[in-house]
């Protein structure tokens, strides 16, 4: 086992991540930007190395600077947490080059599955649904593009094969509007993600966001720890999953979920990651998986009492993993709320010194968070600055722990996104569970429009 990990990130990941290597008895090493001089996990490491100035093409996304930071420290293994470059190959490729463990997958799976088309070829081939579309990314002939779109059916989507976070896609209704939302689409995603290609899939109009987490071990196992229900979003962006999935027979998560843990072994695949899938009139469709831990991993650890990231650590190690498929059990239904220093309805940025910070307690509330009272809230970064995360056994325990847990939480100083949840927890729609990815922003419409 290691005795000392680098953390490449930051905020609450970065908390979680040395909060695991402490439990293990690991020494941790952390980075950070001079904006984060006052984070709460830089206090609490055991070495803390400045690598630049605020912005993240300076610090967080510097990789000679964290590299640098490894071997100074002699740490032995570089953890990357989730965003920044916990899925860029090249930075895994460096990482290990360099002579550290890079706790996450190869750097080959994170090409493969970073590409949404080579990652859709490979699903195909491990028998993992797909979304119909195109075979690859779409050709330069106008007419070939135009024949794979009525081939698949109207209204397609337009996809960015480098694109990810809901970014680099486009909705096309009509024939007459697909020629020049292509063109759009690969301009953008040139510029976004520095590969221009696009492909196609059929737009399906009201799905559910599935996702299944896996863990494989570098000894030929690998397991699949249950389904999140991801579908609560705003423009494509998470903002509430929950464990189990409400309202789909457990004979069709088993099937699926069985099916990413062997598609896990085809590749194979290293470490913790997650598949996520559209589902729809019963069906599954594969869009893209995530090589590295998510942010709602928590409702998984919570129904299935395994610790993720302790996980990615062992595995990273060479340990085999310590359980097998048919001792994972679920129980009882888990919540996450994720707190965003934003208004609430417009979505804002809301950076700042937060006056007041007290989080809620009692059985089965978790709150992930690296803030605290008198914490000043960057303007650099992603706005989230923790989540709240319930446990019941119920899904109806775990809604009504939920919401005295909203009820308790006090931010002041700066604005958050609590106040949107809780009303969502007392909307009818959601507490009757199974509602679609564009379930929140017709919310908010309506909303607006009142």
């Amino acid at each position: 086992m290691f005795k000392k990990i680098l953390i490449a990130n930051r905020g609450e990941i970065a908390l979680r991540v040395q909060r695991a290597c402490r439990e293990m008895g690991i020494q941790t090493v952390v980075v950070y930007s001079e904006a984060d001089r006052e984070a709460k996990y830089v206090r609490l490491a055991d070495e803390a190395v400045c690598i630049g100035p605020a912005p993240s093409a300076q610090s967080y996304l510097h990789m000679p600077a964290i590299i640098s930071a490894a071997e100074v420290t002699d740490a032995e293994a570089i953890h990357p947490g989730y965003g920044f470059l916990s899925e860029n190959a090249d930075f895994a490729e460096r990482v290990e080059k360099s002579g550290f463990a890079f706790i996450g997958p190869r750097p080959d799976s994170i090409r493969l599955m970073g590409d949404k088309v080579s990652a859709k070829q490979a699903m195909i081939r491990s028998g993992v649904p797909c979304v119909p579309g195109s075979e690859g990314a779409l050709p330069d002939d106008p007419r070939e593009i135009t024949r794979i779109a009525r081939s698949i059916g109207y209204p397609v989507i337009i996809k960015a094969a480098g694109g990810g976070g809901g970014r680099g896609m486009r909705v096309v209704h009509t024939e007459a509007a697909l020629l020049n939302a292509v063109t759009m689409t690969r301009s953008e995603a040139g510029a976004a993600f520095g590969n221009p290609a696009v492909y196609m899939e059929k737009f399906l109009l009201q799905p559910r966001h599935i996702e299944i987490q896996v863990l494989a071990d570098t000894h030929g196992t690998a397991l699949w720890l249950g389904e999140r229900d991801c579908s609560m979003q705003r423009r494509h962006q998470k903002i509430l999953e929950e464990a189990p999935a409400p309202g789909i027979p457990r004979r069709l998560i088993e099937r699926i979920g069985a099916r990413c843990a062997d598609a896990c072994k085809k590749i194979s695949y290293r470490g913790a990651g997650t598949f996520e899938f559209l589902y729809e009139n019963g069906e599954f469709y594969f869009i893209e998986m995530n090589t590295r831990v998510q942010v709602e991993h928590p409702v998984t650890e919570l129904i299935t009492g395994v610790d993720i990231v302790v996980e990615q650590i062992r595995i990273a190690a060479g340990e085999k993993l310590g359980l097998r498929q048919r001792g994972v059990e679920f129980k009882g239904h888990a919540i996450e709320c994720r707190v965003n220093a934003e208004d609430p309805y417009k979505f804002t940025p809301s950076p700042g010194r937060i006056s007041m910070w007290h989080t809620p307690g009692g059985p089965g509330v978790r709150v992930d968070s690296h803030a605290y009272t008198n914490y000043y809230v960057p303007p650099n970064y992603d706005s989230m600055i923790g989540k709240i995360i319930v446990h019941g056994a119920t899904r109806e325990q775990a809604i009504a722990r939920m919401r005295i847990a909203l009820s308790e939480m006090v931010v002041d100083g700066i604005l958050t996104n609590i106040p949107l949840h809780r009303e969502l927890m007392v909307d009818a729609r959601f507490m009757e569970g199974g509602t679609s990815i564009h379930y929140l922003d017709e919310y908010l419409a309506a909303r607006r429009q009142s």
